[in-house]
This record gives structure tokens, sequence and C-alpha cells, in this order.
């Protein structure tokens, strides 16, 4: 241990007795986190939010209501209980939903361990926000579009579950090739009361499908590339390997995804795509493709909105690029 964190950590009667508050603890859990150098991005993007989030999960709190418990004295059961899993998310460098056992998504509450990536596609914001836009102005569908939804590489399900509540005449399948994967899917389903009417299948992408088609195709792949990969601080390396490695340019997976979209996709589907940081290489690998970004507040160029008819085309003119 550093000397910055032996100054940091709290040691002894004298050492705990200074903390009596959660804003005492919020301060101490953002020092700490600060001091160990952890890395965020699982609905955390800063230390001081993420010793918000914990502190308040740890003490049973609502985890949007800060402001009204800020100087409320504390038990010292409480006080030991949160700086135990203060000092867990600095020593096994997971992401603090893998602690708490869940996450939240645009205001929905998900179950999260290590079977599947933490909650945080850009997918929901593109489907509560810039898809209806987008829609109105570049595709002609019918009031009761999209009819059926496919949520391929679904995880934990969380994507699944959204497009049921944002598309609540739809049917829903919701595939990925892990059964673990799909366990924790099956309890998410369980705790939104949607086990009746999305359905979960298990394979490799297209395989358990069948010739199904769909308005709608939902997916974010593994697509980061082998360098950013090799790169990764440990609260991501913590999620499944599988689930982010997308190979040397990240489009490994990407290519067979393109390739099986049009034998899955109605005349009129769309294929919403989650690219993150890789638009570089996803130009560079599908130049006969065209399509459109979908802005999100994250970025101009992490989603990708493709047609059936674009897909097509595209194959025509250069299939090699689709294996």
């Amino acid at each position: 241990m550093s000397s910055l964190h032996q100054r940091i950590v709290p040691t002894g009667d004298e050492g705990r007795a200074a903390l009596v508050s959660v804003r005492d603890l919020v301060r101490y859990a953002t020092s700490r986190f600060e001091a160990a150098q952890l890395s965020f991005g699982h609905g955390s993007a800063a230390a001081f939010d993420e010793a918000v989030y914990l502190v308040l999960w740890s003490l049973h709190l609502p985890p949007d209501r800060l402001e009204p418990f800020w100087d409320a004295r504390l038990t010292a059961p409480e006080i030991g209980a949160t700086l135990e899993l203060i000092e867990r998310r600095c020593t096994e460098r997971v992401p603090a939903s893998y602690l708490s056992g869940e996450a939240w998504l645009r205001g929905m509450r998900f179950k999260t361990d290590a079977r599947a990536l933490v909650p945080r596609s850009l997918i929901a914001e593109a489907l509560d926000e810039s898809l209806g836009p987008w829609l109105e102005i570049h595709h002609e569908a019918p009031p009761q579009w999209p009819a059926r939804i496919l949520d391929l590489c679904t995880g934990g399900g969380s994507i699944a579950i959204f497009s049921a509540e944002c598309f609540p005449q739809a049917e829903i399948i919701a595939s990925d090739q892990s059964p673990t994967a799909l366990e924790l899917a099956a309890e998410n389903l369980a705790l939104h009361g949607l086990g009746a009417r999305i359905a979960l299948v298990q394979g490799d992408l297209y395989e358990p499908l069948g010739g199904q088609r769909f308005d709608l195709i939902l997916c974010n792949p593994p697509y980061v590339n082998a360098a950013s990969m090799a790169a990764l601080p440990p609260e991501f390396l913590a999620e499944p390997r599988a689930a982010l490695a997308g190979g040397s340019d990240g489009m490994d997976l990407v290519r067979r995804i393109l390739g099986g979209a049009a034998l899955h996709l109605a005349s009129a589907g769309l294929l919403l795509l989650e690219i993150g940081h890789e638009a570089d290489h996803f130009e560079a690998a599908f130049p006969a493709l065209e399509f459109s970004y979908l802005e999100v507040s994250a970025g101009a160029r992490m989603l990708v909105l493709v047609t059936s008819a674009q897909i097509t085309a595209a194959i025509d003119r250069a299939p090699g690029c689709f294996e």
C-alpha cells in the first residue's frame, strides 16, 4: 500500500470516529477512490458519483436522493459496513454494480453480476429519444411499427426490457450465445414482469431463429478492438471477455451480424447497432455500406442505423466484407 493510501485509510477508533455522517462517508470514499486510481464507466462517470452511489446503496437509501440524508448521523454498524464496501471496490477492482448486484439504466433497475456486461448501452437512450425523430424524417413506419423486435447479444436482457417499455405492442425475442447470461436475463424479465412477453433463445447469433424476420433488430455486440482490449483497466476486464472483444479491428462479430441481418429483417426493417468508439474501424470494414449514425449524448458516431435494403445492396456490391 502506498504512503498516500496509508494516509487516507482510517485506522483505529480515532480514524473511524471522524466519520459520523453520510457527508463524511461520501467525502472519504471519493478520496479513497481517487487515491486508488479506480476506473469508472459502469454507471458512474467519476469518483464522487460512484461514492454517492455506493454509500447510499450500503445504507439502503434511495439512489437518487442524496440531499435529505447528507448530514444524517450513522450508527457504528452502518459505518463499518459502508467502509468495508468502499475497501472492496478499491481492492477487488470490479464494477460497483457487481458489488451491489444492481444497475440503473435510464431510471430502470436491473440485476447484474459477472454473467453479463453491466447495463449501459446507448441503445436505450436512442430508443427513448433519437430513434423516433429519425423515423419521422427518414422512414415511413406503420402505426404499429415495430411489430417484431430482436435483441441480439442480449446479455442480461436490459435492452429487450427497455424496448418492451418503449414499444408495448411489439413481440420481442432476446438472443444470446451465453446460457449464463440468459439466466441473468430471465431474472431481469421476472423482476419487470415480462417473462411471458419476451422470449429468450440461446445460440450463435441468428442460428436459433430459423427464418424469422423482424422489423427492428437491436444489437450491442462485442466490438472492442484488440489494442483497446489490451489497454482496458481491471474494472472492464472483470466483465465477460466474450461480450467485449471484437477481434483485431473490433468488427469480427459485426461482419456476421450485418451479413445475416438481410435474411432476418422485414422488407422495411432496421438494424440499430452499437459500435462505441470504433467508427473509424467500422467505416473501413464496410466501405460499400450506406448507413446513418444515430446521435446520442455520448457522441455522434457511436450508433449505426442501417436499413434492410442498404444491407442487401452492400452485400451485392462487396459480399466479402460481410464474412
